[in-house]
């Protein structure tokens, strides 16, 4: 059985037997192994894997005999460019001192605004079942919907001077209710 990595002989390695072997095993996969990393990790840095992987390969040729090189190659160059992307996702380069003012503080609402938000909006609703049903469905078409004046008399088979009409007074009628009620 061949192990991939085997005990380490105690005969010391030259490093242009190193460099010889790195050369014959490794480096005729460069270009298929760049090509691999682009396809595969397009955000991270070839140039940077590819070196990290050379370093592996080479700490590891020191421990013993590998079994299939090409193999081992393309396994550390994968592992080391999941490493950086898993890196990349959680930690940015940028200092947080440097990053502008949008990506440090939290925009969204807090309690007293999201309450706020929700009363206005109950307070609106109310106002707009107080109104008479053909001018509350016009108001919720136009709002709710997206419909345009025309659309909303075709619909209803009135006009658009009428839906326009009809508009006026319910909106009239809601900011009526709403500053009877103290609101705005």
């Amino acid at each position: 059985m061949n192990l991939p990595f085997p005990a380490a002989t105690n005969t010391p390695v030259s490093k242009s037997q190193d460099s010889e072997w790195l050369i014959a095993e490794a480096r005729t996969h460069e270009p298929a192994l760049r090509g691999y990393l682009q396809r595969n990790f397009p955000s991270i840095d070839t140039d940077d894997v590819v070196q990290e992987s050379y370093l592996k390969l080479l700490k590891a040729k020191a421990t013993g005999t590998i079994a299939s090189s090409k193999a081992y190659f393309f396994s550390i160059a994968r592992n080391t460019a999941l490493t950086i992307f898993r890196r990349n996702r959680f930690y940015s380069q940028i200092p947080i001192n440097e990053l502008p003012d949008s990506y440090v503080l939290d925009q969204s609402r807090d309690a007293a605004e999201s309450t706020n938000a929700q009363q206005q909006h109950d307070l609106i609703v109310q106002a707009m079942t107080q109104l008479p049903l053909r001018c509350r469905e016009i108001l919720a078409m136009a709002a709710l919907q997206g419909l345009s004046n025309a659309e909303i008399a075709s619909r209803m088979g009135i006009t658009e001077t009428t839906v326009r009409v009809q508009m006026a007074r319910g909106i009239s009628k809601c900011v009526e209710y709403v500053r009877k009620k103290g609101e705005r």
